[in-house]
C-alpha cells in the first residue's frame, strides 16, 4: 500500500508558567492501511485512534516534550504496545506531563524510522525546546516541524522565542535547505511550503519578529537580546 498523511486536529488549554493559552493542534498520522506513525498526539487519544481504526500504531514519536505535543503520546502507544520517541534533551519537559514514565526511544540527529513504503529522517532542530526536532519524509514530500516552523514563521512558546537564534539556526541550516515544494507540516495551523517562507528568512534575521512597532525608527540591539548575530546558516560553520 501506498503511504499517506492524514490530520486530527484538537483543542485545548496550555499552561505555560502559570498562564493559560488556548491552542489548536495538529496531531499528524502517516502510514497506509496496514500500519502507521503517530506524530505529535496532543490530547484527546480516542479522537486520534478512531482516525487510526484497526491500523497497527507502530510508534507515536513527539517533535517536543512539551504538553501539545504529548498530552495522549501514553494512551496512544499503550493500544498496539507502539514505542514513544522523543529527543533526550526534552526529557525534563516530558516529566512535567509524564511523571512516572519515559520514552521508549531517544532519538538522534539523522535517525531514521520506516512506515508503510517511506521513511522518516529525524533532524534536529531545537530553539523552542532543546531537544525540538523536525521529521522530513522526501517520499511524500513533506517535513512535519512540530513548533519549530509553522504557517506564520518560527514558532513561539507563550508568545515569546526562548532561544531564537538557535532557532533561525535550525530553520535556515536545516529546514530551508529541503527542495522549496517540500510541505512544511507543523503542530499549529495549516499547512505551506518551504518556498512560502524561504523568502522572509532574511527579514527574521534582521529581528522582525521581535521588533517593537511604534511611529518612531527603533535602533540598537533586539529587546530579547537572541544576539542575532550568532545565526548560523549551516550548523557545521
Amino acid at each position: 500500500m501506498t503511504a499517506r498523511i492524514e490530520r486530527v486536529v484538537t483543542e485545548g488549554v496550555v499552561d505555560i508558567d502559570g498562564a493559560e493559552f488556548k491552542v489548536e493542534n495538529n496531531t499528524w498520522i502517516i502510514g497506509d492501511d496496514d500500519e502507521v506513525i503517530v506524530i505529535d498526539p496532543a490530547r484527546a487519544a480516542e479522537k486520534i485512534l478512531e482516525q487510526v481504526g484497526e491500523r497497527e500504531v507502530l510508534a507515536v514519536i513527539c517533535t517536543h516534550g512539551l504538553p501539545d505535543h504529548v498530552g495522549a503520546a501514553i494512551e496512544v502507544a499503550a493500544r498496539d504496545e507502539a514505542v514513544v520517541a522523543l529527543h533526550p534533551k526534552d526529557k525534563p519537559l516530558w516529566r512535567e506531563t509524564w511523571s512516572e514514565t519515559w520514552p521508549d526511544i531517544d532519538m538522534e540527529d539523522d535517525g531514521i524510522f520506516g512506515v508503510a513504503d517511506v521513511q522518516l529522517d529525524v533532524m534536529e532542530t531545537p530553539g523552542v525546546s532543546p531537544g525540538g526536532v523536525s521529521l522530513y519524509c522526501e517520499g511524500l514530500n513533506a517535513v512535519f516541524t512540530g513548533k519549530s516552523l509553522q504557517a506564520d514563521g518560527p514558532g513561539k512558546l507563550g508568545g515569546e522565542y526562548p532561544a531564537l537564534a538557535d532557532q533561525l539556526t535550525s530553520i535556515g541550516g536545516r529546514l530551508f535547505t529541503l527542495p522549496h515544494a517540500t510541505r512544511i507540516l507543523a503542530n499549529h495551523g495549516d499547512e505551506v511550503t518551504v518556498g512560502d517562507l524561504e523568502p522572509h528568512f532574511d527579514d527574521w534575521v534582521s529581528g522582525s519578529l521581535t521588533r517593537v512597532e511604534t511611529d518612531e525608527v527603533r535602533e540598537g540591539p533586539l529587546t530579547d537580546a537572541s544576539k542575532i548575530s550568532g545565526i548560523k546558516l549551516n550548523p557545521d560553520d
